[in-house]
C-alpha cells in the first residue's frame, strides 16, 4: 500500500470530514486511503475501496488554483464521447473531487512492457481518441494558447534552466539568439490552425481501459495549434521512439485527420516541419519546469530526464537552419550537462 503524507495534518481531516457524509451514498471505506498518483502539480490522487470497487479522490489544495476547469472540461470531454472520469462529488472550495476509477495501468507502463505490435495497437487507439476531441472539442470555450502564452512557457526555460539549473547568464548576442528563436516558435504556434488542445496528451495521461484510452489531467486544456497534441503523444516527457515509428504513426494521423476533414497541412512534409518545431517549444518548457522541480519544489527525480529533452531539441534544431542559433545556445547548455554528471541518452 502506498503510505499517503500529509505535511499539513489538518488536510487530511479536512478530506476524513468530507468523506464522511459520502461515505453511505457511494459505499465509500476511508480506511482503505492511499495514494494513487502524484502529479509535478500540486494535485494528488488518493484511491479509496469501496463495496463495489475503488473510486479517487484529487486533493488539490484551493490555494493553487480553482478545480472548475476540471469540472466543466470533463463534461465537455464526456460529450464529444471521450472516456474521462465520472465526477461523483466536489467541493470546490475545500479542492476534492470523488471520481470514477480508471485503475491502475496507466499508457506509460503499458507501452514500456509492449511489443512492437501490441506498441502499435495502443498509439493508433490514443491517435483515434485525439482525432475525435479536435473533431468534436469547442475550441471556443477554452482559454487561447497565444503569443503571451507561448512566451511565459519559453521564460520558464530561459529562467529556471539556463539561469538556474546551469547558471548561465547569456551575453548580447546569446540574448539575440535566444528573441530570434522564440519568434521563430512563436510564429510556427500561431500560423497554425487552433483546435480544442489537451495540452499534455501523453501516456502518462492516458490509461487503458476497456473501450480504448481513459484520458486524464485534462484541466489546463487550451486552444492551439493542430499539431501540438500529436507532437506530445510521439515525442514524450517518459519515454522515446525511434524517428521511424514516430513518422509512421504521425502519417496516419495526418491522413486520417484530412479524411475527417481537419485543417491540417495538405503536404505532409510541412506539416511534420509543424509538428516539430512545436513540439520543439513544449520540450524548451519542460527542461525550465523539471529544472523549477528540482530547485524550488524539491523534487530532484524530473531532473533525470533533462537528457531526453536536450536530445529531442537538438535533434529538431539542427535540422532547419531557422533555428541554427537555437542550436549554438543548446549546445552550450549541454556541454554543462555532461559535465555535471548526466548520461546523455
Amino acid at each position: 500500500m502506498n503510505a499517503i503524507v500529509w505535511p499539513d495534518p489538518a488536510r487530511e481531516q479536512q478530506l476524513l470530514a468530507w468523506l464522511a457524509p459520502l461515505a453511505v451514498p457511494h459505499g465509500l471505506r476511508p480506511e482503505t486511503l492511499q495514494l494513487a498518483k502524484e502529479d509535478a502539480s500540486t494535485r494528488r490522487y488518493l484511491r479509496l475501496q469501496t463495496a463495489g470497487g475503488s473510486l479517487i479522490v484529487m486533493d488539490a489544495p484551493p490555494q493553487h488554483g480553482s478545480q472548475r476547469a476540471f469540472i466543466e472540461i470533463a463534461a465537455h470531454m464526456a460529450d464529444c464521447g471521450l472516456r474521462v472520469p465520472t465526477v461523483l462529488a466536489a467541493d470546490e472550495g475545500l479542492g476534492f473531487l470523488l471520481l470514477s476509477d480508471f485503475g491502475d495501468r496507466p499508457y506509460l507502463q503499458a507501452l514500456q512492457q509492449a511489443d512492437d505490435r501490441e506498441a502499435d495497437v495502443l498509439m493508433r487507439a490514443a491517435i483515434a481518441t485525439l482525432l475525435q476531441w479536435q473533431l468534436k472539442g469547442d475550441a471556443q470555450r477554452l482559454p487561447a494558447f497565444d503569443e503571451s502564452f507561448v512566451r511565459r512557457e519559453l521564460q520558464i526555460f530561459s529562467d529556471w534552466c539556463v539561469e538556474r539549473e546551469f547558471g548561465q547568464q547569456w551575453n548580447a548576442t546569446q540574448q539575440g539568439w535566444w528573441a530570434h528563436s522564440c519568434q521563430v516558435l512563436v510564429d510556427n504556434i500561431l500560423s497554425q490552425p487552433q483546435l480544442a488542445m489537451h495540452r499534455d496528451f501523453m501516456p502518462r495521461n492516458l490509461m487503458v481501459i476497456e473501450g480504448g484510452p481513459g484520458v486524464l489531467d485534462f484541466q489546463d486544456a487550451v486552444r492551439g495549434p493542430i499539431s501540438y497534441d500529436l507532437a506530445s503523444l510521439l515525442r514524450d516527457t517518459f519515454i522515446s521512439w525511434d524517428e521511424e515509428r514516430e513518422l509512421d504513426w504521425a502519417i496516419r494521423y495526418w491522413e486520417q485527420a484530412r479524411k475527417a476533414g481537419l485543417p491540417v497541412d495538405a503536404d505532409f512534409g510541412e506539416f511534420w516541419r509543424q509538428l516539430e518545431w512545436t513540439g520543439l517549444q513544449r520540450h524548451l518548457k519542460i527542461l525550465g519546469l523539471f529544472c523549477r522541480l528540482k530547485q524550488r519544489d524539491g523534487k530532484p527525480a524530473y531532473a533525470e530526464d533533462l537528457p531526453r529533452f536536450f536530445a529531442y531539441a537538438i535533434k529538431v534544431s539542427t535540422r532547419y537552419v531557422q533555428l541554427s542559433p537555437l542550436t549554438h545556445l543548446l549546445e552550450g547548455l549541454r556541454g554543462n550537462l555532461v559535465q555535471t554528471g548526466f548520461s546523455l541518452r
